[in-house]
């Protein structure tokens, strides 16, 4: 069972974040974790020294409110789970503030409330995008889910095609990591998986290839195989067990993903970002940004093992 011991809750301290410090407090209670609150706000200019203490008072009385409202909430004492609070303020971004602090104290794990949307937008705001982006530990952004905790729905989606080792590595991880998830909530969890012959668009009709359309037929089931096979290879590999559902969509996963997860009433999608191993800060790829701009869930985000941030600590 994957278990995280050194969480990092983080906030800037706009809006009620109640949901979110919800679910690191379970967090924190099923892994048996250290947790510390760190709250970032912009410093007060200088012409305002004097409100500078009581500003600092305000934003952590505020910070204690939440905490007690959610624990008011999980019915957890304060001893049960303890919180290390750390309020930090300055100039700098948000965003690269708390990748600094997460890569100073070696959490391995962040949370954070998804930075609100308008009506109607789906995906993540640009401060919760560059934690996505790179911070080097797992980036859980919470959102509110309005059910039991024995109805949360818990989803990964993995590429079972991977070739290099630390991708392959990664696809295990993310099975590993949700199955410990799904645990703790609805006990079953949905394995998304994404297959196509990539090649059927630029072959069917072509008249100057003129391929069989049973030659056609061949091609498409020998990739849908060949992605069963590997899949099931894949899973095999992580020994995860327990009650599972394997899902092998056809098409593009960042057109099929994020409609099954919303027609499946998903809570919580566990995913990949595919960066380069070694590759100082680089971005994510395609596949997963699309993804991501279009989620309207709760997110758990792994990199590959030996991804460097840009920041520096």
């Amino acid at each position: 069972m994957h278990r995280f011991r050194h969480i990092l809750y983080a906030s800037t301290g706009i809006g009620d974040e109640v949901e979110g410090l919800k679910q690191a407090f379970r967090l924190a209670r099923n892994n048996q974790a250290n947790l510390t609150y760190l709250l970032f706000f912009p410093a007060l200019p200088e012409s305002h020294a004097p409100y500078h203490e009581k500003y600092r008072q305000f934003m952590e009385e505020q910070v204690h409110a939440a905490l007690a409202r959610a624990r008011a909430t999980l019915q957890i004492a304060e001893s049960e789970v303890e919180v290390h609070l750390e309020l930090i303020s300055g100039d700098d971004p948000p965003a690269i503030s708390i990748i600094r602090y997460q890569l100073r104290n070696n959490h391995d794990l962040l949370i954070k409330e998804a930075e609100p949307r308008s009506e109607g937008t789906r995906g993540f705001a640009s401060l919760d995008m560059t934690l996505l982006r790179k911070c080097p530990c797992p980036v859980w952004l919470a959102r509110p889910i309005n059910r039991p905790r024995e109805e949360i729905r818990v989803a990964v989606a993995v590429n079972p095609g991977n070739r290099e080792t630390a991708e392959h590595d990664l696809s295990i991880n993310l099975l590993q990591l949700a199955r410990s998830l799904a645990d703790t909530c609805n006990g079953t969890l949905d394995i998304l998986s994404c297959w196509d012959f990539e090649f059927e668009r630029y072959l069917r009709g072509n008249t100057r290839v003129d391929i069989p359309e049973g030659a056609m037929r061949n091609s498409i089931q020998n990739a849908q195989a060949g992605h069963q096979h590997e899949l099931s290879l894949i899973i095999q590999a992580s020994g995860i067990g327990g009650s599972f559902e394997v899902h092998r969509l056809r098409g593009q996963a960042d057109k099929v993903i994020p409609v099954y997860v919303r027609s499946q009433k998903i809570d919580i999608l566990v995913m990949g970002t595919v960066a380069r191993t070694g590759i100082l800060g680089y971005f994510m790829g395609n596949t997963a940004e699309n993804i991501m701009h279009e989620l309207e869930c709760a997110l758990l985000a792994l990199k590959p093992a030996g991804f460097v941030s840009p920041i520096k600590a």
